[in-house]
């Protein structure tokens, strides 16, 4: 398998078909969880996060008659990703309308993240950018 079907492979673009990767053993054995070794400096915390608030909602909508759900989740508080890239470039439009004075209304944002993909955030939710977090003109590339 060549590097390029390898990476695209592991990004998932391809199925990966090569099956010398795969050992019947570590199938056998992933079950009593002892296999698994870490580093010593990482800690596994035995107990899960508490909910606090972490989830995104995800909506593809058919038409405009979709645009119900949107808002019921983001009046609820939470974000909604809007994928718009099935609908009709009209009805696109009127849920684009509908959402931008769902946001106007309870005080959001709305930000684009590709072609016809919008996020929907409410008002307590902070929207952090690669900027924000330290990638400015002073990074790891700019050094001289």
């Amino acid at each position: 398998m060549g590097s390029v079907r390898k990476a695209s492979a592991w990004l998932g673009l391809v199925e990966d078909n090569d099956e010398r990767y795969y050992d019947d053993e570590y199938a056998e054995g992933a079950e009593n969880g002892d296999n698994w070794r870490t580093d010593p400096r990482v800690r596994v915390v035995a107990e899960a996060a508490p909910e606090q608030d972490r989830r995104i909602a995800t909506v593809s909508p058919d038409s405009f008659r979709d645009a119900r759900t949107i808002g019921e989740l983001f009046r609820a508080g939470t974000p909604v990703i809007m994928n718009l890239t099935a609908m009709d470039p009209a009805d696109a439009k009127r849920v684009v309308d509908f959402a931008a004075g769902l946001i106007f209304g309870l005080r959001g944002s709305i930000d684009r993240v590709a072609t016809r993909v919008f996020l929907l955030s409410p008002a307590d939710t902070e929207i952090v950018t690669g900027e924000a977090a330290g990638h400015g003109k002073d990074g790891f590339f700019n050094q001289s």
